[in-house]
């Protein structure tokens, strides 16, 4: 979902990755924290609690969806993303918008707005979704959790902040006006990822309970480490064992330094989250799904509820469930190539040259030695092991379509 920007190998921003950055920020955020006085160059973007703690561990700071977040540290992008495989790494994605959505029409809100069956998710259990719109587009992806507390906790993209705050508002002031009841409350709380596989032994040292019945997509509240309320969602944007934090803007700094006090846990920035996200074959939104793909052209059919798709109650179902069983004209795909680094934009030709569809991430797999990339390529071109061609210089390079993801995921099941 995260969401979630390639990155090449060696210690600098590469190109590709600068151009998401400036891409997502374009995009605007919510503006939910007070800016601190800073340099002319950073004044006009809004700071995360942990802004003061990044600069002081040498964090190279950029303009990431109207965010100075940072993109990587004393480390190179490549020992980050090998570290976070091999170990524990925080990243600071208290950028991204949450919102608790109260009352007892908040179910029914939800679904007015995503493909999900939000109703069927258990207590405390959360599923990956699509804000969708009326032409079947892709407005956002998004967690949804159910709490046990009488509320939906939901969580967004930063560079959709403002989009996502926007449009959750229109549709509250419609079903108010119709009589539901319904709220929203934008929340001002730190968000911190915890990922990798020694993520659950480093956390279970400040929790009281037994973090192994905290399973993938679930959530509870717990105090960590001494700070209260916090809430912890076993999820993550990396492929690995990872938990959210959702944490007091107020002892943000606090819990970090607190998990990094366990050599297994390092920071880590936007370059290397980037680069983990796409060996996981995770899409990253304004590159790999937008409002001009839908649900079925980005595989991610898995994302509506059967009794959704039963039903046609979503916005744009009318478009998107004729899709599943007709298919479509393209689909997103993997692919794996060696030789010159594959960026957003590529051309994706035939094993004859003609361009076939475009590629919107990619970069050198840390993990695999090769090029990995994901884009969208004409139907009949998508079936995984299908030989085609990159275009890389203006050279044709040779690629195959690759199953997602290009790493196996480690999420922890029970």
């Amino acid at each position: 979902m995260w969401a979630r920007l390639a990155v090449a190998v060696g210690g600098s921003m590469p190109r590709a990755a600068r151009s998401g950055f400036l891409r997502a920020s374009e995009a605007g955020g919510a503006g939910r924290r007070q800016q601190r006085p800073a340099s002319s160059t950073e004044v006009a973007l809004k700071k995360t609690p942990l802004f003061d703690f990044h600069k002081a561990q040498d964090g190279k700071m950029v303009n990431f969806a109207g965010w100075s977040m940072p993109v990587q540290y004393k480390d190179s992008h490549i020992v980050s993303h090998m570290h976070t495989r091999e170990h524990c790494s925080i990243f600071d994605v208290s950028h991204m918008l949450q919102t608790k959505v109260h009352g007892k029409d908040r179910v029914k809100f939800m679904e007015s707005l995503v493909v999900a069956d939000v109703a069927e998710l258990k207590n405390n259990q959360g599923t990956l979704s699509l804000f969708t719109n009326e032409k079947g587009g892709i407005i956002d992806d998004l967690i949804v959790t159910k709490t046990d507390q009488g509320y939906l906790y939901v969580v967004s993209n930063a560079g959709c902040a403002e989009k996502d705050s926007v449009h959750m508002k229109v549709r509250l002031a419609e079903f108010k006006a119709a009589g539901f009841d319904v709220d929203l409350e934008f929340l001002d709380e730190a968000l911190i990822a915890v990922q990798g596989p020694s993520m659950s032994r480093v956390l279970q040292e400040g929790l009281k309970d037994n973090l192994n019945k905290l399973t993938f997509m679930t959530s509870t509240v717990a105090t960590v480490f001494g700070i209260p309320d916090c809430r912890i969602t076993r999820c993550g944007y990396t492929g690995e064992d990872g938990v959210e934090i959702s944490v007091s803007h107020l002892r943000a700094v606090e819990l970090t330094e607190k998990l990094l006090a366990n050599s297994e846990v390092k920071l880590a920035g936007l370059a290397a989250r980037d680069s983990l996200r796409l060996e996981a074959g995770l899409c990253l939104y304004g590159n790999d799904i937008d409002e001009t793909t839908t649900p079925v052209e980005a595989t991610l059919v898995w994302t509506i509820g059967k009794r959704r798709r039963q039903l046609k109650d979503f916005p744009g179902a009318e478009i998107i469930v004729p899709q599943i069983k007709a298919k479509t004209s393209r689909k997103r795909v993997g692919l794996v190539s060696t030789g010159p680094p594959v960026r957003q934009h590529t051309p994706i030709l035939s094993p004859d040259g003609k361009v076939i569809g475009e590629v919107t991430s990619g970069c050198p797999s840390p993990c695999l030695k090769k090029n990995v990339a994901m884009g969208y390529v004409d139907s009949p071109f998508a079936k995984n092991g299908t030989d085609v061609q990159v275009e890389v210089r203006k050279k044709a390079v040779p690629a195959v379509v690759s199953r997602m993801p290009f790493v196996p995921t480690n999420y922890y099941m029970g």
